[in-house]
């Protein structure tokens, strides 16, 4: 057990932080995104803290994230053309992108694919923190493996508090859902999990854009993948979360006849003035939705919600991301209206 110390951004502590990277150790830190857990990606022993901390099968692959796009030839091999494209319009920023790997990523890492995912974050904090550690950072969400991903450092100390040595907090994350996926396949971009940086803008880049299975299907127990977020229940509080898709009418009819004690619904700010029964509110737009979707996940085991009816998002521009990751909170429960 740790005693884990909170630490503030500013460089004495991000020095701090480092320190502790260097020395095999992991570190709770924020990005644009989300919140990661960081260890050395090129020390097994510390990807395995990471994995031990976080509770996360072994199988599932981490990202690696850099200073500079430019440092991406010391890890990977054979990388495509469209890769160094998609970095110019959209690096640094939150996409990831998954390329051959070179041996000096160890197979752990990389949940034992030939492949790694890895992007560069926007995020003032984590650029200068991944420089100072002068090493890549693997770094999943830092949350315990299942919950909803940390959008602040309180979210990540209810998660892991006893289990890292500290915490960075550099406030809440912009974003709110993590980075974009994708793969290359010729001069097409495959989009393995949504994000921020959608498939509209990719499109919009020049690039044909295709999406795996596990966008918004269910992917097999026994199935490879090749990014985090693919394959597990994910982001999921202790209520049971159902997607009902229908318009406010057809909504509140359907919670009216579902409704039982620690029933809470999960609806859009402007629902509220007609909205009867118990809610928490997830913003108006994609943008907002992103942002405070994890957090109101969290908020409904703080109020001891039981199940939760959740408003099904937009699923254009990262309203797609939204709803990808509330299919895995709701283990793909839908309720078309």
């Amino acid at each position: 057990m740790f005693h884990t110390e909170m630490l503030s951004a500013e460089e004495k502590d991000l020095i701090k932080a480092a320190e502790l990277i260097k020395q095999g150790e992991v570190v709770g830190f924020p990005t644009e995104t989300v919140y990661g857990l960081a260890g050395n990606a090129l020390d097994p022993e510390a990807v395995a803290k990471i994995f031990a901390a976080k509770g996360r099968p072994a199988d599932n692959p981490l990202i690696v994230h850099l200073a500079d796009f430019s440092e991406i030839t010391e890890y990977a091999e054979d990388i495509p053309d469209s890769a160094y494209k998609l970095a110019e319009i959209f690096c640094p920023g939150p996409i990831t992108m998954v390329v051959k790997k070179k041996d000096i990523i160890p197979d752990i890492t990389s949940g034992g694919l030939d492949t790694v995912g890895i992007r560069v974050p926007v995020h003032k904090t984590a650029h200068e923190f991944i420089k100072l550690c002068g090493v890549p950072i693997a770094a999943p969400s830092a949350n315990l493996s299942g919950s909803p991903s940390p959008t602040s450092a309180d979210h990540v100390f209810a998660d892991m508090n006893g289990r890292i040595p500290a915490i960075i907090d550099g406030g809440y994350c912009p974003v709110g859902v993590e980075s974009t996926v994708v793969s290359f396949e010729g001069n097409a971009v495959r989009i393995l999990r949504p994000g921020f940086v959608s498939g509209e803008d990719i499109k919009n880049a020049g690039f044909e854009v295709l999406y795996a299975k596990g966008v918004t299907e269910r992917i097999d127990e026994g199935e490879r993948v090749l990014s985090p977020g693919m394959k597990y229940k994910h982001y999921a509080p202790k209520a049971e979360v159902t997607i009902v898709d229908g318009d406010l009418e057809q909504f509140t009819e359907y919670v009216k006849k579902h409704y039982k004690a620690g029933t809470y619904s999960m609806i859009f700010d402007d629902d509220v003035l007609t909205f009867p029964y118990p809610y928490i509110t997830y913003g108006n737009t994609a943008e907002e939705h992103a942002r405070m979707l994890f957090g109101v996940l969290r908020e409904a085991d703080e109020i001891g919600a039981k199940q939760v009816f959740a408003r099904c998002p937009s699923t254009d521009g990262v309203g797609l991301a939204v709803y990808n990751r509330l299919l895995r909170a709701a283990a793909f429960r839908v309720e078309k209206l």
